[in-house]
Formats: structure tokens, C-alpha cells, sequence
């Protein structure tokens, strides 16, 4: 049976996959699921960032499916993401049709200037949405979340990481 989900159960899902996706222990690579070998980078490079991984949580299912070395590549990406910023998105929360949701831990703190706002964060969640636009989340110092428009492609992300397959 296919569960619908309300908005505030979305974002009340994905407050509490963050908070999950935060704690150290959901750092780990998914037990079920291993991690596909990646063709972009060699494997030094990866290893030399001394980077937390960069996780794919399916909303669906509930928990982290995909687990890749972070490297130069998802640091650049998501710099131009967090650059692009066109301000606060309205809305309060994801909807329904966000069906991913990736952290991408940051090598240091970035700052990011949304409406006249000034956040510094140490990590990037993307939300991507099948009919919408995709979202960013970031948290203040405190905690705090907000959830940003932006206009960079990511595209190349999602096939970097492998999931969801996009058509050409």
C-alpha cells in the first residue's frame, strides 16, 4: 500500500532524517546497502580530503542508501550551489515530491547570504524534488534550519552520486 505524505509529515520526516543524518553513528556506510566503486576521482583523492562521506537518504525507504567518498569535485558543487542562493524559499517546508535528500559535510565552514540574512554552515542537504525546484538546507551555529532557492544545475551531482538514474 502506497503511504501519502502530507507536507508536515515531509518535513517532519526530513527534520528527523537531518537530525539522523547528523549524529556520528549515521555516518557509517548503510549496512545493507555497499557503496558503488566511483569512476570520477581516483581513490587517493578521496582519501586525502579527510572528509565525512556524501550521503543519499531515500525518503521512501527511511534510511541512508547511497554512501560516497566526499572529494574536491562535491566541495566545488556545492560551493557554486550555496553561491547561487537567490534568497529564502517561501515555503516552510519540503513537499511530496522531494524523494532524495543528500548531505554533503563541508571541508570548512562556507557562508551563505540569503535576502539579508548571513548563515556560516558546515554542512550542504539537497533536497531533490521530482516536480520542484530543488531546495537547500543549511543549519546556523544554533541549529537553526533554513531552507534556501537556489539556481545552480545539479545534475552532475545526481549522477555523481548514482541515485535516482536521470534520462539524457
Amino acid at each position: 500500500m502506497t503511504i501519502l505524505f502530507n507536507r508536515v509529515t515531509v518535513i517532519m520526516a526530513a527534520l528527523l532524517i537531518l537530525a539522523a543524518l547528523a549524529s556520528p553513528s549515521a555516518l557509517a556506510a548503510p549496512q545493507s546497502v555497499q557503496p558503488e566503486p566511483r569512476k570520477a576521482a581516483a581513490p587517493d583523492e578521496a582519501a586525502e580530503t579527510g572528509l565525512k562521506p556524501v550521503q543519499a537518504f531515500d525518503v521512501a525507504q527511511g534510511k541512508v542508501v547511497r554512501s560516497v567518498p566526499n572529494d574536491k569535485s562535491f566541495q566545488k558543487m556545492s560551493k557554486k550551489w550555496l553561491k547561487s542562493v537567490t534568497g529564502l524559499a517561501p515555503q516552510m517546508t519540503a513537499d511530496n515530491s522531494c524523494t532524495f535528500v543528500y548531505r554533503i559535510p563541508l571541508a570548512k565552514p562556507a557562508v551563505v547570504k540569503a535576502d539579508a540574512i548571513s548563515i556560516t554552515t558546515n554542512d550542504v542537504f539537497l533536497f531533490y524534488c521530482e516536480n520542484n525546484p530543488p531546495l537547500l538546507l543549511v543549519f546556523d551555529g544554533e541549529r537553526k534550519p533554513y531552507l534556501l532557492l537556489f539556481k545552480e544545475d545539479i545534475k552532475p551531482f545526481i549522477r555523481k552520486v548514482g541515485i535516482p538514474a536521470l534520462a539524457d
